[in-house]
């Protein structure tokens, strides 16, 4: 079975029918080693096997989790495959293994405070002298019904119509005021009380993780420990002491996420706040900013990274036709897809590289235009080979003529390099 990486990229390079934080350093990584490798039909190379030690250095190993050590790729993106102490995780691409990694890290750290006599304390004082803000709400924090993400798939389907009215089911459902099942959201029986929505961001930010994840598990975690804390008027701080008698209880955090304090200070609804009056200076239709205000498949953090990115650009054209583009993503891969896309092409403008004046989406991949007419073509993949796939898309007439630039994020086989070049292409670091 192909990976949706695959079908995401041969559909957006190769025909007409193609969201992680930006890097906290810009030294270009080293190209990563290649464990086995193979010549495939007519001169292609197949997909090679990469080193997880190598991609994740310390982060491959740790208490809760084991990284496995040979990585197969799809041509493209690696897949992970990570053993721990909270079940089986299959990743695909290095940035979303890294966010795993540190979500079981603060799944772990969640377990450990749940068995602490501070947290019994918590459970005990909300039981017996609730806050004044929960005093009629249920006495079970602990049982009560979480909404939590749903797992997302991975592997796309064509997009069509049905993602248009996969989006209008959401907007319908708010507007007849039925509630979403995606998204994390607070215990039912607790919709609606002023503060505990801080107290689970808070809790998030402290462990340094995206607090809009689709990880349920790491969702439940939050959401019990949070509430025990804020409905038994106990805070949750780090680097204070766990302790029965004590008042706080320590979360060290995790490796930092690299999100923007907003996403951690702003409601859900000061964020779409946001995020609409930004779209509406861009000259968004009214209908792609519904679509792409309700479409599941785009979690709160993504729907903002998607947007910061666009406004980093400037007075770039075609921006509202990119919003169309996340608007009508069938999945959260491809919303990630998508918004790591973005992120390096503004990376490539920030750094003075290259001044972008427009954009072009191919399929729904988008590329962009710089003031001298160069294509510039945005690839966050862990690993190009020259498959007959990328061979495809190299040769592609419409692209014969214009000598585009290619965006890597990551490594690439010397193959696909010197197959890339003789065609006039340039393969560059963003």
């Amino acid at each position: 079975m192909k990976s949706p990486i695959f079908h995401l990229l041969l559909a957006g390079f190769a025909s007409a029918d193609i969201t992680a934080p930006a890097p906290n350093n810009t030294t270009p990584p080293p190209a990563p080693p290649v464990l086995r490798a193979g010549v495939a039909a007519a001169g292609h190379e197949l997909p090679a096997v990469l080193s997880a030690t190598r991609l994740l250095g310390q982060d491959a190993v740790n208490t809760a989790h084991r990284v496995r050590e040979q990585v197969p790729t799809d041509g493209y993106m690696a897949h992970f495959t990570i053993d721990s102490d909270f079940g089986e995780f299959r990743c695909i691409g290095t940035d979303q293994a890294r966010a795993r990694i540190r979500e079981m890290e603060a799944i772990q750290k969640l377990v450990a405070v749940s068995k602490s006599d501070l947290f019994a304390e918590g459970v005990k004082r909300s039981i017996e002298q609730p806050i004044d803000a929960v005093k009629n709400l249920a006495k079970d924090p602990l049982g009560s019904v979480k909404a939590v993400p749903k797992t997302v798939g991975h592997f796309f389907r064509k997009v069509g119509k049905s993602v248009e009215n996969a989006a209008s089911h959401v907007r319908d459902r708010a507007q007849n005021g039925e509630e979403s099942e995606t998204g994390p959201a607070i215990a039912r029986t607790a919709k609606g009380v002023i503060g505990f929505d801080s107290a689970k961001l808070e809790c998030a930010k402290q462990l340094g993780v995206d607090p809009y994840t689709d990880n349920a598990r790491l969702q439940e975690e939050i959401e019990k420990v949070s509430w025990v804390f804020f409905s038994g008027g106990l805070p949750l701080r780090v680097g204070a002491a766990v302790a029965s008698g004590g008042a706080s209880v320590a979360l060290t955090a995790t490796k930092v996420v690299g999100l923007p304090d907003e996403i951690y200070a702003l409601t859900p609804a000061e964020l779409t706040l946001r995020n609409s009056q930004a779209m509406e200076l861009m000259g968004v239709p009214a209908d792609s900013a519904r679509k792409f205000s309700s479409n599941e498949a785009l979690s709160i953090t993504l729907r903002r990274s998607i947007i910061r990115s666009l406004q980093a650009l400037g007075e770039i054209k075609g921006r509202a036709a990119i919003i169309e583009v996340a608007a009508n993503c069938e999945t959260r891969r491809q919303v990630e897809f998508l918004d790591q896309a973005l992120v390096l092409v503004a990376q490539r403008q920030q750094s003075g590289k290259s001044k972008f004046a427009s954009f072009e989406v191919s399929g729904r991949l988008p590329v962009v235009i710089d003031a001298s007419g160069i294509l510039h073509i945005p690839a966050p993949v862990d690993y190009l080979s020259w498959t007959p796939e990328m061979a495809e898309f190299a040769n592609r007439e419409d692209l014969a003529n214009r000598k585009p630039v290619l965006l890597l994020a990551g490594g690439a086989s010397d193959r696909a390099r010197l197959e890339l070049t003789t065609l006039g292409w340039t393969v560059t670091r963003p």
